[in-house]
This record gives C-alpha cells, structure tokens and sequence, in this order.
C-alpha cells in the first residue's frame, strides 16, 4: 500500500509539475490588450502594366487538347477576329485574354469530349500600333513588331525623334483603344526625378499618347530634357534665326556634338562628350554681340504646337553668378532677339568684352598721317589710343598730334563725328580716349606746317610745270639747228 502511494505521488509530481510550470508562462506571455496589426502600406496599382493582354487580328496561339493531338495546333487570328476549331468552327476570340480564351474553347469542346483539358500559349504577338501626338519631332503612328513590340512609353518617344523643349512632362496622357477605360496621366518628371517606372508603362496596341505644351517657359526644365534620354538625338543640326546687337545677324545651322546621355560597352556605363547648342554658342557662331547689346533682356522666340512662346533670359546673371539655366538650350526653329542697350556703364563693358559669347577682336580702320594706315583688329572695348599704337603711331613730320576725328555708324543708321583731342597718358574709357566700336574709322590730320607745305607745293606746280617744259623745249633746239647746218653743207 505505501509503494503505491509513492508511486501515485511520484506520478502526480511528474505530471502535475509541469503542468504548473507551464501555466504561469503562458499567463505571462498573453498580452492583456491585442496589438494593432501593422499598418499596411499603400500599393500604388498600375492601370496599365496590370492590364491583361488581349488577342486581335494577327496574334498567332497555340492550342493543345491533352490526349487529343488532333484537336491541337496552332492558329492565326483572322481578319474576322476568328479562329477555326477542328471539330467546333469558328470561333470568336478578338478582345478576349488567354485565360478567357482557354475556358471558351473547354466549354465548346466539352460537347464533344468528357472534361477536356485545354491549354492556350500565345506564339506570335501581332505588331503593335500606336500613335503619338503634341511636342515630339515626329509625331503620328507608328508600328511597333520584332523587339520594340512592347516597348514603353520612353521608348516610343524615342521613336518618335524624341520630346521638344516646349513640352509639358507632367500631364502627359495615354488613351487606349478600349473606350471604357479612363484616360491615364503620366508624370515623366517622376521618372527622371525619382526612378518612378509606374510612369513608363509598357504600350498596348492601340494606345495613343498626347505629350502637351507647356504653359510657362522653364530654363530648368529645359535643361533637365535636353540631358535626359526623351530629348532629341545628338546628330541632328538645328535651324536657329539671330538678330538684333550681333556682328552677323542672319539665320545660322548649329549642330550638336556629344550626346545627352550615356552609352554602354557591354555592361559597363561610357560617359559622353556634351555640347548642344545653346545661347551663347549661337551668339559666338554670329560673331559675338556688339558694344551696345542688352544681354539682360535677350529674347528666345520659340515655335511649338500651339503657337508662338516667347521668353527672356538675363546673361548678365550667368556672368555675376554663373546661373547656367540662364544659358538655354536652343530647338529647331528657335529666334534669338538682342536688343539694343540705351545705357551701358563703362565697367560693364570691360566685363561683357571679357565673356566667350563676345567678339574676340573688332576691326577698326585708322586713316591719315599714321606710320602703318588700314584695317588693324584689336580686342573689344580697347581706347582710342591703343588704335593709334597699333597703327604704328603718328607720323612724326606730318601728323596733326593734338587732335583726331572719330567717326561712328550708329545701330540706327546714323553717323556721328566728332573731335577728340589725343592724351597718352589718359585711362581707359576717359572723355578724351573712349572706348572704340567695331568699324570705327579714326582719322589723323596733316599738321599746319604740313598743310601749308603741301600748299605752297600746289601753288608753285604751274611754275614748276613751265621750268620743266622749258627744259624739254633746251633739249630739242641745239638738235635743231645742227641738222639745218648739215643739210647746207
């Protein structure tokens, strides 16, 4: 009896110790109050990417009855949205997805077979046609087969010879053939911002995509277009009309060296020589701005599709602070306006002289009593006395040193003349040694000994005249009177 006590206790200890261990723990590790589940993030869905394929006239599928070989094989849909079923006809599948299509032919086959099982597999896709609208190079459709058959929305830009600097990256729209699903709008600045390919949906047959015109001309944004890969390619030139304060006003071609964006070499990024035409390029293929161009108030004329956009850019920024979104980048049918300054301050001039979109030499043409007269080139903005060095100087014994005559075509077509009386040993850009202009014509007078000298010589020309026929008439007398002498002999 006592053992069996023990061994009913030592059972109630082995078993019922454990269970009272237990207990206390699973006490302990039940929360009193349920925790909120983890908040979810929000899926952003793509409309278009999570749209299923739907067959059309062209697709070719391949459909297999398993067991049942005769049953099987490939089919093109017809121009009808048809294909043909042996055992069953025709059979409509235009609009519908695989998976529709798979059950539409087990439903018609189970007429014929016991619980069919059916499998359809998309062989040939048919090409795709797209058309695309608005501030593109080459609008209209296009039809896309082989490797750009699903190509996306940037890829069809590119086709497209790529998006203009007019247009509106932010609203643009891509409509499908199917007229029960909404019009969808893409922002392409989140993509080239944020990496954000839900912007860059793959193209379905049928879609069509309206790129619009910006509103409000953004240097910034143009450049972000200009260096990204929707912008047009990098071998093509461009039209571009310069006129107003340029040494050579007229219609110039500019063309792009580099490409705006990179190349591959197998997998491994090659960075690409940039040059594309901008402002101060064209200004510098025009000849540079004259002395009295208004560089704050440059105007760019730009044509887009809906019209005519004008702008002004300020050069004088990208000079004082180097604002590069200053310096735009230039399209194809673009007018560059400079216009005429009323004031400049002389220290603004040296500045200006000193910019890549200047000259680098004006012509001046200096006349008169100077040791080497002509056409001499020198840098913009230099005084009239470093004119007169670089023509060799005064002539020392007939020059008029005191005072010379300069002589200027105004951009309004008027010529002005004045006296300036010459100092060496004035600054630049003083009253007496201004700052010369290009074609600038500077003349240097004869001195009043010289004048008088050159005078006098004019007077005594007949006298001298006479002198020197008489000598002629001494010459031919003695020969003469010999040969009247001869002949009486």
């Amino acid at each position: 009896m006592r053992c069996v006590s023990y061994s009913l206790t030592h059972l109630i200890l082995v078993l019922g110790v454990p269970l009272i261990s237990i207990n206390p723990v699973k006490a302990e590790t039940t929360p009193l109050i349920n925790p909120l589940p983890p908040k979810r993030q929000p899926v952003t869905e793509n409309r278009v990417r999570d749209f299923p394929y739907l067959l059309g006239v062209g697709d070719r599928i391949r459909v297999d009855v398993f067991g049942i070989e005769r049953y099987g094989g490939e089919q093109s849909v017809l121009t009808d949205g048809t294909i043909s079923l042996q055992g069953v006809g025709p059979v409509t599948v235009v609009g519908l997805t695989l998976v529709e299509t798979q059950k539409l032919i087990t439903r018609l086959y189970s007429t014929l077979l016991r619980k069919p099982i059916v499998t359809v597999n998309l062989v040939t896709a048919r090409p795709v046609q797209i058309a695309i609208a608005g501030e593109v190079y080459r609008p209209g459709s296009y039809s896309l087969s082989g490797s750009q058959q699903f190509s996306r929305l940037t890829q069809a830009i590119a086709i497209a010879g790529g998006i203009t600097q007019a247009a509106n990256l932010t609203l643009v729209q891509l409509r499908q053939a199917d007229p029960k699903q909404p019009v969808i709008t893409l922002n392409l600045e989140e993509l080239l911002e944020k990496g954000d390919l839900n912007q860059d949906p793959i193209l379905r047959d049928g879609d069509s995509i309206f790129i619009p015109t910006t509103v409000n001309f953004d240097p910034e944004q143009v450049r972000q277009i200009a260096f990204s890969s929707l912008a047009a390619p990098p071998n093509q030139s461009i039209q571009v009309v310069i006129v107003g304060a340029v040494s050579r006003p007229g219609a110039y071609s500019l063309t792009q060296e580099g490409a705006g964006s990179s190349t591959t070499s197998g997998n491994i990024p090659t960075a690409v020589k940039i040059n594309l035409p901008t402002v101060t390029r064209a200004l510098q293929t025009a000849g540079g701005i004259t002395n009295v161009a208004d560089i704050r108030n440059i105007e760019i004329q730009r044509i887009t599709r809906t019209g005519v956009q004008t702008t002004k850019i300020n050069l004088w920024k990208l000079l004082q602070s180097g604002d590069i979104n200053q310096d735009i980048f230039l399209q194809q049918g673009d007018t560059v306006i400079v216009p005429t300054a009323t004031d400049i301050a002389s220290a603004d001039l040296q500045q200006i002289a000193s910019a890549s979109f200047s000259p680098a030499t004006i012509t001046v043409n200096v006349v008169g009593e100077v040791k080497s007269p002509g056409l001499i080139s020198i840098p913009p903005n230099r005084p009239l006395n470093q004119a007169l060095l670089s023509a060799g100087g005064f002539d020392n014994t007939r020059a008029n040193k005191s005072s010379v005559e300069l002589i200027r075509l105004n951009p309004n077509g008027s010529v002005t003349r004045r006296r300036i009386d010459v100092d060496f040993t004035l600054g630049n850009a003083q009253e007496n040694n201004p700052v010369l202009h290009d074609n600038d014509v500077i003349i240097v007078r004869r001195s009043l000994i010289t004048r008088l000298g050159d005078g006098g010589s004019s007077l005594l020309q007949p006298v001298q005249n006479f002198f020197t026929f008489y000598r002629f008439l001494e010459v031919l007398i003695p020969t003469t009177n010999s040969s009247s002498k001869s002949s009486s002999k």
